[in-house]
């Protein structure tokens, strides 16, 4: 099986919470069979960095990390990164990585 980039982000008290709804949303919207490409695909997130960054900065950020390898984000067996990012109301996390497609 092959493994494909993601890109998503969610809201929630917590990161915990935020990245168990981005999961859930991400297993209603492409099935629970595995293989998705998904964020459904992950049993966890590592937060990569703490300073709170615009969506389009973390998205270079995410999409940086990713290019070239970190060790952090590079399996698709492995977590999820996650960036916090500004936003309104609750915490909200970009979540990035490869999962298995």
């Amino acid at each position: 099986m092959g493994s494909a980039t993601f890109y998503t982000t969610a809201s929630g008290p917590t990161l915990e919470a935020a990245f168990e709804q981005a999961r859930q949303e991400a297993a209603f919207e492409y099935g629970r069979g595995g293989y998705t490409g998904t964020i459904a695909e992950k049993d966890e997130a590592t937060l990569i960095d703490t300073a709170l960054l615009t969506e389009d900065d973390a998205m270079k950020r995410a999409s940086g990390l990713i290019d070239i390898g970190d060790p952090r984000v590079e399996g698709k067996w492995g977590p999820a990164g996650a960036l916090p990012i500004r936003a309104d109301g609750e915490g909200t996390w970009l979540f990035s990585g490869w999962a298995s497609c």
